[in-house]
């Protein structure tokens, strides 16, 4: 009873309020963080962190070399992990 009383005061002291509750509505407008918010600085400064160029693998210098060793080392973790996991569960397991 005493439950049902205080929602009843509480909803009707909401709905007789002068203020509305929402005084600044939503509104509905594509935006994105503008200069300001970067900090000012462009994309194409010359001291921005990545050059324009940065991933090109073409000019890469001993591509030959280090191509095949990023797949060979991605290609050992991703075999790897799996297979550590595995012993390691079982191991967890043995009983012994």
């Amino acid at each position: 009873m005493a439950m049902s009383n205080g929602l009843r005061s509480c909803a009707s002291k909401l709905m007789n309020s002068s203020k509305p509750i929402l005084s600044n509505p939503a509104s509905r407008k594509f935006h994105s963080s503008g200069m300001k918010m970067m900090g000012g600085h462009g994309h194409d400064e010359p001291f921005y962190l990545h050059a324009k160029h940065m991933y090109n693998l073409d000019r890469m210098k001993h591509q030959k070399v280090i191509m095949p060793l990023a797949v060979l080392c991605a290609f050992s973790i991703g075999v790897g992990v799996p297979i550590y996991a595995v012993v390691f569960q079982q191991k967890k397991t043995a009983s012994g």
